[in-house]
């Protein structure tokens, strides 16, 4: 099996330009064939899953990111992407643990608290959603994303000066989200309401 490297690699190209190409349903057998030839690699299972999500297969997502972390259980990304299908699925306790085992896995995996973040909105957990949501905006500063689930958390939280905060920190970098949290809020940067 000399040539598997680059069967693996002619292969990967082949998906790529099919999808380059718009064509899904022929890369996704592409990686079908991968997943045969080439079972002790995580590519192609990670790949096939990430276009059964994309297409709103959720449980053929979710069977093949329970097979890939079957296989390679300290993949945060696959915890990652298990935890969003899971929340597609409705399956928000799952979910959460799937987020929390990513994070636990890669601390600094920006996503998995935001996914976290969310998770626990939904679970009426806010204190705990502020602790994941903080989290993510260090993790990543600059994305708009985690502010506004923050700020619209710190409101149902009844902590509007924080939520305040959160606008006029939106503003130097985000006038746009700072203006709509300003406009579903009816909360001013000034502190006025």
């Amino acid at each position: 099996m000399m040539f598997a490297p680059l069967r693996l690699t002619a292969l990967r190209a082949e998906a790529v330009l099919w999808l380059l190409l718009g064509r899904r349903d022929r890369a996704l057998r592409v990686f079908e064939t991968m997943i045969a030839r080439f079972p002790d690699r995580a590519y192609p299972l990670a790949s096939r899953a990430h276009l059964h999500a994309q297409a709103g297969r959720w449980a053929d997502a979710r069977a093949d990111y329970d097979a890939l972390l079957a296989r390679w259980p300290d993949d945060a990304r696959s915890w990652f992407n298990l935890g969003f299908v899971l929340e597609e699925l409705g399956r928000l306790d799952e979910a959460l643990q799937a987020f929390g085992r990513a994070t636990k896995l890669q601390p600094d995996l920006d996503r998995a608290w935001y996914g976290q973040g969310l998770v626990l909105i939904k679970l009426g957990r806010l204190d705990e959603a502020v602790h994941a949501l903080k989290r993510n905006t260090e993790l990543q500063p600059m994305s708009p994303y985690g502010w506004y689930q923050l700020a619209r958390v710190q409101v149902d939280r009844k902590e509007p000066e924080e939520a305040v905060k959160i606008i006029r920190h939106l503003e130097g970098f985000e006038p746009k989200v700072a203006a709509q949290l300003v406009r579903e809020t009816g909360l001013l940067p000034g502190g006025a309401r």
